[in-house]
């Protein structure tokens, strides 16, 4: 009852298949996503909220593709938060206290 919304409970189960063909086609999904940066961390400088965008030219690609694969409900802004989720986007401000060490911890993840 918490979703409403026919096309989206569709779009889920839709969703668990193309994320089983993308891990079939790359080995993982990780492998897949990360592949959009080479693996690296992205590091942005916000120095206040107002800068940070909702959307990025590379979540808008990331969109398209996952779309392509079939993907829904897959729109530029969820793919820009769940970049930032997993620590493929760096969006912390500057003057957080874990803008520094999300840079070390993807450092020494290898971007991961």
């Amino acid at each position: 009852e918490i979703v409403r919304n026919r096309l989206k409970i569709r779009a889920a189960v839709g969703n668990a298949a193309a994320f089983l063909q993308v891990q079939r086609e790359f080995g993982s999904f990780d492998t897949y996503i990360w592949s959009f940066t080479d693996g690296k961390q992205i590091v942005n400088r916000w120095e206040k909220i107002e800068e940070m965008p909702a959307t990025s030219l590379l979540s808008d690609e990331v969109s398209r593709d996952l779309k392509c694969r079939g993907f829904r409900f897959v729109g530029s802004t969820i793919c820009y938060s769940f970049m930032q989720a997993i620590g493929m986007i760096n969006d912390h401000m500057v003057w957080c206290d874990r803008y520094r060490p999300c840079i070390e911890a993807a450092g020494q993840a290898g971007g991961r």
